[in-house]
């Protein structure tokens, strides 16, 4: 029997080995040294099972590369789609005065023209994914929500084969009848941010003089009373470490079924600010194993909800689907997953992109739709440098860690912090917090079996 490539680390007693399909196997001491020196025998279910997830194989060359690149492909298959993510960035406005937010503190009137925002549609429609959602974003999109609805109004008038899904990442604070009937009328999805109980919320979303916690109660009511669906971002400040419980019972009581522990991203306005409101990977990872404890033990004791990390390394780990969650993706999902158009014109990789552009970096900028067509923009030295500087299988720090098959990093980030696009990853940030992440959730499998069974309905 031959052994085909695999990385490894140390979890408590076994070794956990990986291979670039997804596929994972513990390994005892014992186990691991018969694997190493060929001594496993061919009849015995270890070998089986290694067999089974591509470790080892008894055919020629040639036909193990046939059959586990066809599970290859299979598994990385969102690489094969295009961009399907359309980020449009309706205004640079925002009513709201996030603590780590750069758009709070921003109110000049910067607002996506119609003109534009047919030229953002008509770019976007080239994409060959056959699946597109248009996502609206700001500042606070509803401050520009008539060009919104022209978006909407423009693609349902082209001629083509598209499944388009269209959502909105709105506040919710400016959110009325009109404007709720329009988008149920054309079933544009909701997404808001809830960062925790009324005493978190506000600490971390102020909204002028008013409690953005009750308006925000009232209009998320508003939209459940008209079926539409609607879903929740949370993001991580340290004012949340010490209110998870109630974090996760403000999301169980407004009938969610996932919560998205989300880093704050250190960033323009939440950098400037980090003294107050950021935190080490250690201390998030600790918040982190406080709610994933917690949440285990909700549905334990009968009440369903599942963590948005969690629930995304799982599908990976347990449906060998890579999924196509952007920045977990190698490459990651800039500009060859996901595009952003901004209210000027101008199209960015990704959502960071545009925000290291609110920066004044323009670094990621692909092109701009009143001259540049799709092509144009993939065919751009950004999109390349992207796409090279976030293949994990090529980066020093990534290509032998265990849990790169199942992991991301984010260029334009790393450029923004560390003025490379090749910073020493295994130092950073958001790499620690991502593998710590995947380490506390292999432990669990390692040690508690039995929540295989739970994970698995996370993942359906």
């Amino acid at each position: 029997m031959k052994k085909n490539y695999f990385n490894y680390t140390r979890i408590k007693d076994k070794y956990l080995l990986t291979n670039d399909l997804g596929r994972y196997a513990f390994l005892s001491k014992e186990e691991m040294y018969r694997f190493l020196t060929d001594q496993l025998k061919p009849e015995e279910g270890l070998t089986t099972k290694l067999k089974e997830n591509y470790f080892l194989y008894d055919t020629s060359d040639h036909a193990f590369v046939e059959e586990a690149g066809a599970a290859f492909r299979e598994y990385r298959q969102n690489l094969f789609q295009g961009a399907a993510l359309h980020i449009f960035v309706l205004t640079k406005q925002c009513n709201q005065q996030c603590v780590y937010c750069q758009a709070s503190t921003d109110m000049e009137r910067s607002s996506m023209s119609f003109e534009t925002a047919e030229r953002a549609v008509d770019v976007a429609l080239q994409s060959p994914a056959k699946y597109i959602t248009f996502e609206f974003q700001g500042g606070e999109p509803l401050m520009n929500f008539e060009t919104l609805k022209h978006i909407v109004e423009y693609t349902e008038q082209q001629e083509t084969d598209k499944v388009i899904d269209f959502s909105m990442v709105s506040n919710l604070m400016l959110l009325n009848d009109e404007k709720l009937m329009f988008l149920k009328e054309h079933g544009v999805s909701i997404c808001t941010s809830l960062d925790g109980d009324e005493i978190l919320h506000n600490r971390n979303r102020p909204y002028f003089k008013k409690n953005s916690f009750e308006v925000l109660k009232e209009k998320f009511h508003m939209v459940q009373q008209q079926e539409l669906q609607i879903s929740a971002i949370q993001t991580t400040t340290r004012y949340s470490f010490p209110r998870y419980k109630e974090l996760v019972n403000q999301y169980v009581a407004y009938g969610m079924t996932q919560i998205f522990i989300r880093p704050l991203t250190p960033l323009g306005y939440a950098e400037q600010h980090w003294d107050s409101i950021g935190y080490s990977p250690e201390e998030f990872l600790d918040f982190y194993k406080n709610i994933l404890e917690y949440i285990i033990q909700l549905n334990k004791n009968g009440t369903f909800i599942a963590e948005g990390h969690a629930k995304i390394f799982l599908n990976k780990v347990i449906n060998h689907d890579a999924g196509n969650y952007m920045e977990l993706r190698s490459p990651c999902g800039g500009a060859i997953g996901q595009m952003a158009y901004y209210h000027n014109g101008k199209v960015y990789s990704c959502d960071e992109a545009r925000m290291l552009a609110e920066m004044g970096d323009d670094s990621f900028c692909l092109g701009n739709v009143y001259k540049d067509s799709y092509n144009d923009l993939m065919s751009s030295s950004v999109c390349k440098v992207l796409a090279r500087a976030s293949c994990l299988e090529g980066l020093s720090d990534c290509c032998d860690c265990a849990f790169h098959p199942y992991c991301g990093t984010c260029p334009v980030i790393s450029y923004a912090r560390y003025n490379t696009v090749y910073p020493a990853l295994a130092e950073e940030y958001r790499c620690k917090i991502y593998k710590g992440i995947q380490l506390l959730l292999f432990k669990k499998i390692h040690e508690e079996p039995e929540l295989m069974e739970l994970f698995k309905t996370w993942c359906q």
